[in-house]
């Protein structure tokens, strides 16, 4: 992208209309649909093993209210197992993970209210809790050796630590002319740039974790995926198709030069559980104790209210997608067109969504550190 994607890369900050923090409901209800395998993955971290001091990571933690929503619910299985045990709950370090330029400040300032709350809710009944901010990416490592009990992550494994050389603006030849992922159309070479970037990534996300989680100690891992074992289903790149759609509307109009979006590329990548599953036996380290899939509508499902103001199904998706994106396509066409881009877009997933119900496929993992097995 002619920009270094961990250095730009960021969901949209502050509290405005296009922030992460209004338009982050998706990634909500993803975590509470999640929340039965993250539940029971804690409980069985502390039935084998109640550590005095429990390390719990949280990667791609983002800003805005999920991110202590997540650390909340986490608090609240530990210390309703411990009163359960009948033991008093572990000192908790607790570690919240993204890329250098992730709105930190904005979590460093509701935590005095987070302490506060916990306090009421907990007395002292709660041992002590240590939260802290942890900058750099998840694709390398990140924490001392065997000092994590417990490690989540949600909505943010689907993003790679780049785009897929090859595919990224400074390729001398673009070869993914007027679309920005993986599409029906896209060349063969662009679907294997894609994967080999997902298997280089993970493989190193696993090897990264084998090294800072204990034996015993779990990951429950929810991210975009697909059913199929085809990469270019609708299910998978269709809210990208659609997004190039609007800018190529732009340079029909002569709003943006053709080369631009012939040489900007997603880093995304929506694996099917074959391939997640594959990763994870290579590596060795974790065995797999679940793997579900489940459906969330493009809107989150969000129930429309009989206002006037009511947001249409479109202008949610593109509220949501500008959201997370806007940083990295501002880094590569400018902020100038950011509002009409996603205008368009708004108006191209309404008439998308008159005719079908989209989905995302979002799928959860839940793995456990082993003793190395030798594939």
């Amino acid at each position: 992208m002619g920009v270094d994607h961990a250095q730009v890369f960021h969901m949209n900050k502050g509290a405005g209309e296009t922030s992460y923090a209004k338009n982050s409901s998706v990634q909500s209800k993803i975590i509470s649909i999640a929340a039965p395998v993250t539940d029971e993955a804690i409980i069985q971290v502390l039935s084998t093993n109640l550590p005095e001091s429990m390390g719990i990571a949280d990667l791609g933690c983002s800003s805005g209210p999920n991110t202590l929503s997540v650390i909340s619910e986490i608090i609240d299985v530990i210390y309703s197992k411990c009163c359960h045990l009948g033991r008093p709950p572990p000192e908790l370090r607790i570690s919240l993970n993204d890329l250098y330029s992730n709105d930190f400040n904005d979590i460093f300032g509701s935590l005095p209210a987070f302490y506060n709350r916990l306090k009421e809710e907990k007395g002292t009944g709660l041992g002590p809790c240590f939260i802290s901010g942890v900058p750099g990416s998840f694709y390398g490592r990140l924490f001392p050796s065997k000092s994590l009990h417990f490690v989540h992550s949600s909505s943010s494994l689907h993003w790679l630590s780049q785009v897929p050389p090859g595919l990224d603006s400074k390729a001398s030849i673009a070869i993914n002319k007027g679309r920005i992922y993986m599409s029906k159309t896209s060349p063969q070479s662009v679907l294997d740039s894609y994967f080999l970037q997902f298997h280089k990534d993970f493989s190193q996300f696993l090897k990264s974790r084998s090294e800072e989680v204990v034996l015993g100690g779990r990951m429950v891992l929810s991210f975009m995926g697909r059913r199929s074992m085809d990469p270019t289903t609708e299910e998978s790149c269709h809210h990208f198709e659609l997004l190039a759609h609007a800018l190529m509307s732009m340079v029909s109009e002569g709003l943006i030069p053709e080369e631009k979006v012939d040489t900007f590329n997603a880093p995304y990548y929506a694996p099917c559980a074959e391939e997640v599953k594959s990763e994870i036996q290579k590596d060795g380290s974790f065995i797999m104790d679940r793997l579900e899939a489940f459906e969330i509508d493009w809107d989150g499902g969000v129930d429309s209210c009989n206002s006037i103001e009511t947001p249409s199904s479109g202008q949610r998706v593109a509220k949501t997608i500008r959201a997370v994106v806007e940083s990295m396509m501002e880094a590569h066409f400018g902020s100038d067109i950011m509002d009409d881009l996603f205008l368009r877009y708004a108006k191209i997933v309404d008439n998308h969504l008159s005719k079908t119900r989209a989905k995302y496929i979002n799928l959860v993992v839940s793995i456990i550190r082993v003793d190395k097995i030798e594939g």
